[in-house]
């Protein structure tokens, strides 16, 4: 089975308060769009990911330290639309994994086994999720991630918003980061249908979980450590990711 890599990397990045493109920040002396692209070198699952590029997008493919394609999302309508633009450069591939360019920690070895799990189980929808002890501490910084929606057997039926999340919801502690797995010739089929009906009238990603759910088709998951799921978009996150690191640095 071939995959092929998409990052999404086209905002603006504006809570950063920075003059940089926020991928191009830099954690442990290197852009977090850098610690990104070297695991997925390192996981051997695709050779040259496409990065979805919108603002400062010369200085943003010139300058992490890496070799990638990039296609131009000139509108930010939402993630599935930044997919949406790529479909003509990754067609050809079995299986497109979805990362986002804020989150640097995904490790090469996660990256294998989400490739691996989406083989093996042959579903159209493959993630991961992570699960955190509270929202207390940095755990903070997952507080207003999308929730994991799951029945009483544990199979799960949809990915909440956190904006859009019933009170109830936003107490669930399985969080989704958002790192997707999708059959090539089903994600095509399917991400036309994706609405923008939510508080921010956008195209969201997530809401193909809840429409593979309502076609019969079983979500096959995985769980990361919340230490791998940790994404930046604010100064106070960028403490946090550099907090993390310092951590690995020690224990590994």
């Amino acid at each position: 089975m071939t995959f092929r890599f998409i990052i999404l990397a086209a905002g603006k990045g504006t809570r950063m308060k920075s003059p940089i493109p926020k991928t191009l920040t830099p954690i442990g002396g290197k852009p977090i769009l850098q610690h990104l692209y070297e695991s997925m070198q390192a996981s051997g699952v695709d050779g040259v990911p496409v990065i979805v590029v919108g603002h400062e997008r010369e200085q943003l493919c010139s300058q992490f330290g890496g070799v990638c394609e990039y296609v131009v999302q000139e509108e930010q309508l939402g993630t599935a639309h930044a997919v949406k633009v790529c479909r003509e450069v990754v067609n050809d591939a079995d299986a497109i994994i979805v990362l986002y360019g804020d989150h640097p920690f995904v490790s090469a070895r996660t990256l294998r086994d989400l490739a691996l799990l989406h083989e093996n189980k042959k579903s159209v929808l493959t993630m991961m999720t992570t699960t955190v002890p509270s929202f207390e501490g940095w755990y903070s910084a997952y507080l207003h991630w999308g929730r994991i929606l799951r029945d009483v057997h544990g199979h799960m039926i949809g990915s909440r918003e956190y904006k859009d999340a019933m009170e109830s919801e936003r107490e669930i502690r399985e969080v989704n980061p958002c790192f997707f797995c999708f059959e090539t010739k089903w994600l095509w089929e399917n991400i036309g249908q994706v609405k923008n009906l939510n508080v921010k009238r956008e195209y969201y990603l997530t809401d193909l979980v809840e429409l593979a759910v309502a076609q019969g088709h079983e979500i096959a998951s995985m769980s990361i450590p919340p230490e791998e799921a940790v994404g930046i978009n604010t100064p106070e996150e960028r403490e946090i990711a550099e907090a993390v690191l310092a951590k690995r640095h020690v224990s590994a």
